[in-house]
């Protein structure tokens, strides 16, 4: 086998809107606030849509051919990386994810780093990454409990091509009017410490056991890579359809590669197979799959594990 197609698992939280409908072609109802685009997670599975795992999860399908995710991946375990499209009608909860250590002694599974590439994003949006100044726990801790969280957290305006990298600890929050692609570690963990009224609930003492107090730039600068950290590697494909309108490269064993279409239309081939695609595709090209090439217009994110 050498790609699959992919059909997202979509979730319907209450801060998202329908643009992932209506724009992406995703199959969502009222309110599609995240399209899981590539996912082995149980909480929201991938579906392989052609060849001969058609029907099958994602996670069924790696449990049965290990070898397809690559050798990269054998030292987490389980399948890695999980990557989202993500619709802010409005404001998500403002949060933190723990990392590997406390999300398996506590949540029996994977904590989370996270990178965020903004897709598109209305006037004077903005999202919060990490605090503003070096605070203590206590302060944290009164701060949370009489709602003035938000005035020591960084605010950062965003336009559309912006890329924020999001290590575990780092409270954080996505603003509305923000549609983003995010590649993450396969958790699902999350640790809510303020939510707008929206009267979810709270995850108050693991937040304080976990959040990194001192501020840092979270702002991509991973060249000549988009993100690039010890779970995953995403890139940047970008052609114009005139000019630049063919890439190339080849799948070894070592790792998997996922294509996830941004915007364009085009071919998408590898050996004797190639799919036509458009905005909202995704495709996992299986480790040991061997060369691939894309032609058209084509604007997509590039992740592999390293």
């Amino acid at each position: 086998m050498a790609i699959w197609k992919l059909k997202p698992t979509c979730k319907d939280y209450v801060w998202g809107g329908r643009r992932l409908v209506d724009e992406f072609g995703m199959d969502g109802g009222e309110i599609c606030a995240e399209a899981w685009m590539l996912s082995a997670h149980p909480d929201g599975a991938s579906t392989i849509v052609n060849g001969s795992f058609a029907g099958q999860t994602l996670a069924d399908a790696l449990k049965s051919h290990a070898e397809f995710s690559g050798t990269n991946c054998r030292r987490f375990g389980e399948f890695p990386i999980l990557i989202k499209f993500i619709d802010a009608k409005q404001n998500l909860s403002v949060q933190v994810h723990p990392n590997d250590d406390y999300a398996l002694a506590h949540e029996n599974q994977l904590g989370k780093n996270e990178m965020w590439y903004v897709i598109d994003a209305e006037e004077n949006a903005q999202l919060y990454c990490g605090v503003n100044k070096k605070i203590s726990r206590d302060e944290f801790a009164a701060r949370i409990k009489d709602n003035s969280l938000v005035e020591v957290l960084h605010a950062a305006k965003v336009h559309k091509g912006d890329t924020f990298y999001i290590p575990a600890g780092t409270i954080h929050a996505v603003g509305k009017g923000i549609l983003l692609a995010e590649i993450q570690q396969s958790s699902n963990v999350s640790y809510r410490v303020f939510d707008y009224g929206r009267n979810r609930p709270l995850h108050i003492a693991q937040a304080l056991d976990v959040t990194n107090l001192t501020p840092f730039d979270t702002r991509g600068k991973s060249y000549p890579h988009v993100a690039a950290c010890e779970d995953f590697v995403v890139d940047k494909l970008d052609l114009d359809g005139k000019i630049f309108s063919r890439a190339s490269g080849t799948v070894g064993e070592e790792t998997f590669l996922s294509v996830l279409i941004l915007g364009g239309n085009g071919e998408i081939s590898c050996g004797d197979e190639s799919f036509h695609y458009r905005k909202g595709d995704s495709f996992f090209l299986t480790a040991g799959a061997g060369d691939w090439e894309i032609h058209g217009k084509c604007d997509a994110l590039l992740t592999v594990v390293p």
